[in-house]
């Protein structure tokens, strides 16, 4: 590898995800040993010359040599091309640069909804800025992929149950409804940063789903195996209300819906 020497990665040393990749640029030697800064611990040097608003959102990497500061997608396409020119010369052709940076941004702005921070916020934590559109756009994908998958899971689960995608994201939009009408006025100004919570459970248990369409087995062993991850998804919705601090009742009322429905789903196939 080669190594960008003269820059510092400004890194969210309370996002799990920044943390890994950063050192890993730093382990196999695209950057010094010494070539990221966590954003907690900015040095004066590197205060004066960072947005600090704009690195919240967007990594940020300083130029020392030529006195100057790169952000977001730039910043990592510069070190990545530093050692793979040709690939990133790839990644900035049109349209797939767009879509990169639309990525890049869908990501950073869920960034503590995908991985919440067990660490209290405060004005110098590295907590990006809530952008109701990429919110949106990660609770509709969690749906649409959620509502594929379960589709997919249902038509093994021997209950008189057909392969439905209709049925399933009406599931998910419901969940989402459902949990917005009862807890808005309980969660307030939360309520964003736990549906992105919420989701991202969907999410968990979407992936744990997938290994096991990939084999075949009897109808119970599906029935245990789906009892199991929602049972996983429960101690996970637990454990992120904790980190919001908030109290069992998000939790009732998710699995308040989750029975409803499931009961509704049954009773209707009989």
């Amino acid at each position: 590898m080669k190594t960008l020497k003269n820059h510092t990665l400004i890194y969210d040393n309370e996002c799990p995800m920044c943390s890994i990749y950063s050192r890993g640029f730093t382990k196999c030697g695209m950057l010094d040993e010494n070539g990221r800064e966590a954003f907690t611990e900015m040095s004066d040097r590197n205060k004066i010359q960072v947005d600090f608003h704009r690195a919240k959102n967007e990594i940020a990497l300083v130029d020392h040599e030529n006195n100057k500061v790169i952000y977001g997608l730039d910043s990592l396409l510069l070190i990545i091309g530093n050692s793979f020119p040709l690939l990133v010369k790839i990644a900035k052709l049109q349209p797939l640069y767009w879509f990169f940076r639309k990525l890049y941004s869908f990501v950073s702005y869920n960034r503590k909804q995908i991985i919440p921070s067990k660490n209290d916020y405060t004005e110098k934590s590295c907590v990006p800025t809530f952008n109701l559109k990429y919110r949106l756009s990660y609770i509709a994908f969690v749906a649409i992929f959620s509502a594929y998958i379960l589709s997919l899971y249902s038509g093994k689960l021997g209950v008189n149950l057909t392969p439905n995608l209709l049925r399933e994201l009406t599931v998910c939009l419901g969940q989402i409804l459902w949990q917005t009408l009862f807890l808005k006025s309980y969660l307030k100004d939360k309520i964003w940063d736990y549906l992105g919570n919420m989701m991202t459970v969907s999410l968990l248990g979407t992936l744990l789903l997938i290994p096991a369409l990939l084999v075949s087995f009897t109808s119970v062993f599906y029935l245990i195996y789906f009892g199991v991850v929602v049972f996983i998804m429960f101690i996970e919705h637990l454990r992120r209300c904790r980190i919001l601090k908030l109290n069992y009742f998000p939790t009732i009322s998710w699995m308040l819906f989750r029975l409803t429905a499931l009961t509704i789903i049954i009773l209707t196939t009989i």
